[in-house]
C-alpha cells in the first residue's frame, strides 16, 4: 500500500480495495492482539497514524485545560503517538494496550527519550482486572471500534476518571464497512448523536464533538474520506 499527502494536507492511501459497494463479505477478520503485534515495529513509519496523533494532540489541548498535576490514561496507546505529543502538558500517564508489541515499542521511545513521566500497562478492560488507580483525564484514539461492548467500557472509562475528570474519543464517523473492510469484525464508525447518548447513560456529561482529521482512500470509482471526531465528555465534580 502506497500513501501521499495531497496540498491540502489529507493523507491519501493507494490499494486494491474494490468500491464500497461492491463488498459483501460477512465479518469473518478478528483484528486482535496478535495483529498488533505484528504491526508494531512498522507503526511509526505511517504518515497518517503520526500525523492524526498530532491533531488529535492538538484538539485536545484546545478542550481540556491541561495541566502538570493532572493523571492520565491512554487506552489503546499503540506506540503512543497520542500520548508522547501531550507528555510535557500533563503529569503522570499510564500507557495501556492489549498488544505487547505495540507497549515493547513505547517502552523503547520511554527509554530513547529519557521520559519520566510515562508508564505502561498490558490491559485489555473487557477482560482484564480494572486498574485500583483513577485519573483526571482518559484519551484514546481509533480504539473505541474495536471494543466489542462500547456501553461497558464508557462505564468502565467512568469509574476510571476521578469527579470532574475529562474523556476524549478520537475515532471514525459511522461508515459502510469499507475503511477497514466489511469482512472486518469492528464497529464501522459511530453515529455521533447514538455515542454521545450512550456516553451520556453511562454518567458523563456534555458530551460535544467536533471533526478533527480525515483519511482519504482510493477505490476504483473514486476516493473516499473518512473523518476522524474527538468526543470531549466530563465526569461529574463530587
Amino acid at each position: 500500500m502506497a500513501n501521499r499527502v495531497n496540498n491540502n494536507g489529507v493523507i491519501r492511501f493507494s490499494n486494491n480495495l474494490r468500491s464500497p459497494q461492491t463488498i459483501m463479505t460477512k465479518p469473518t477478520t478478528q483484528l486482535d492482539a496478535a495483529h498488533f503485534d505484528s504491526k508494531a515495529r512498522q507503526w511509526d513509519d505511517n504518515p497518517v497514524f503520526r500525523e492524526r496523533g498530532l491533531k488529535i494532540a492538538q484538539a485536545i489541548r484546545q478542550a481540556v485545560p491541561l495541566h502538570r498535576e493532572m493523571s492520565a490514561l491512554d487506552y489503546g496507546c499503540g506506540t503512543g503517538l497520542l500520548s508522547f505529543p501531550l507528555k510535557d502538558e500533563v503529569g503522570a500517564i499510564l500507557l495501556a494496550d492489549s498488544s505487547g508489541g505495540m507497549l515493547e515499542v513505547v517502552n523503547e521511545k520511554i527509554a530513547s527519550q529519557d521520559v519520566a513521566n510515562m508508564t505502561t500497562l498490558q490491559l485489555d478492560l473487557l477482560s482484564d482486572p480494572t486498574p485500583t488507580r483513577t485519573f483526571d483525564l482518559i484519551v484514546t484514539s481509533m480504539t473505541l471500534h474495536h471494543v466489542p461492548d462500547t456501553d461497558h467500557i464508557l462505564r468502565v472509562f467512568h469509574d476510571l476518571l476521578n469527579p470532574g475528570g475529562y474523556l476524549c474519543i478520537a475515532d471514525l464517523d459511522q461508515e459502510d464497512g469499507s475503511f477497514h473492510g466489511i469482512e472486518v469484525d469492528v464497529h464501522h464508525g459511530f453515529d455521533r448523536d447514538e455515542l454521545g447518548r450512550r456516553t451520556a447513560d453511562a454518567g458523563f456529561s456534555d458530551p460535544s464533538f467536533q471533526t478533527v482529521f480525515s483519511i482519504a482512500k482510493q477505490f476504483e470509482n473514486g476516493t473516499r474520506d473518512y473523518p476522524v471526531f474527538l468526543m470531549n465528555a466530563r465526569r461529574a465534580a463530587a
